[in-house]
């Protein structure tokens, strides 16, 4: 693949060079160099990086969103042909389209369980009012017939939207989990769709990078940069102003124990 054929598909994809960078291991600012055209002959082993980060087969990664629809792709899809499916089909309903959803793999599962048990442990700390949950739970997020998703971990403050077992409307703060059927999902389509539906703040845990990359979309002039974290570090809360804390070193260490 060229650097002018990379940048065609870095548009296609809609990434920033953050996000090339993170994918592909290269340092930010030799993406930017690159996709500026300040270097004009790029290490081999550079542009090879980089080409794995835009490539369809990318790590066996579905990055083409039509790899992730199920049989049903023609679209015009409801909330109501979501809740008769079979109930051992495993699909996220986005803008009338049915998404497959893979099982999590064991290292998936035991992030999401630490997570959700730091952040339950501080909610009955605190006599806190807002609610952690974790998948599966049905998320109808626009508050039409069009989307169900069902985000690994969300804290909801509004009891209000919490009816039949059923979340109606966007929760407060949502992670999501990467692997390697859910990558293109996670980092575009539901990034989008959080955003625009009033999620207060996104994160994007990559395990294989052991980085969390965090979205505050409530602070004023967002204009979608993220923070970067690793495994290495107690990430702060931002809908609560930072007080309760995710030690992922933690994490990490117990992760380093089985995995």
């Amino acid at each position: 693949m060229t650097v002018k054929e990379m940048i065609n598909r870095k548009k296609e994809l809609g990434y920033s060079n953050k996000i090339i960078s993170e994918l592909s291991g290269v340092p930010l600012p030799t993406v930017e160099k690159i996709f500026a055209g300040k270097t004009l002959s790029p290490r081999y082993e550079t542009l090879k990086s980089l080409e794995k980060a835009l490539s369809d087969n990318s790590d066996n990664r579905n990055i083409l969103c039509e790899n992730d629809i199920s049989d049903f792709d023609m679209g015009g899809h409801t909330v109501d042909e979501y809740f008769q499916l079979p109930k051992d089909k495993r699909v996220e309903l986005i803008d009338g389209f049915f998404y497959d959803m893979a099982s999590p793999l064991a290292d998936h599962q035991y992030i999401s369980a630490l997570i959700h048990s730091s952040l339950m442990t501080y909610v009955a700390l605190n006599n806190g009012k807002c609610m952690p949950l974790a998948a599966p739970i049905d998320v109808i997020l626009d508050n039409d017939n069009k989307t169900v998703v069902q985000p690994d971990i969300l804290v909801l403050c509004d009891k209000n939207k919490l009816n039949d077992k059923r979340i109606y409307g966007a929760p407060d703060f949502i992670i999501e989990i990467l692997s390697p059927n859910n990558w293109y999902m996670d980092i575009n389509i539901k990034l989008n769709k959080y955003r625009n539906a009033g999620v207060r703040e996104y994160w994007i845990v990559i395990p294989d990078k052991k980085n969390i990359m965090v979205f505050e979309f409530e602070k004023e002039g967002f204009d979608g940069n993220y923070k970067l974290y690793t495994f290495k570090d107690e990430v702060p809360v931002g809908i609560w102003d930072g007080k309760c804390t995710i030690d992922f070193k933690m994490i990490n260490k117990w992760m380093e124990m089985f995995f």
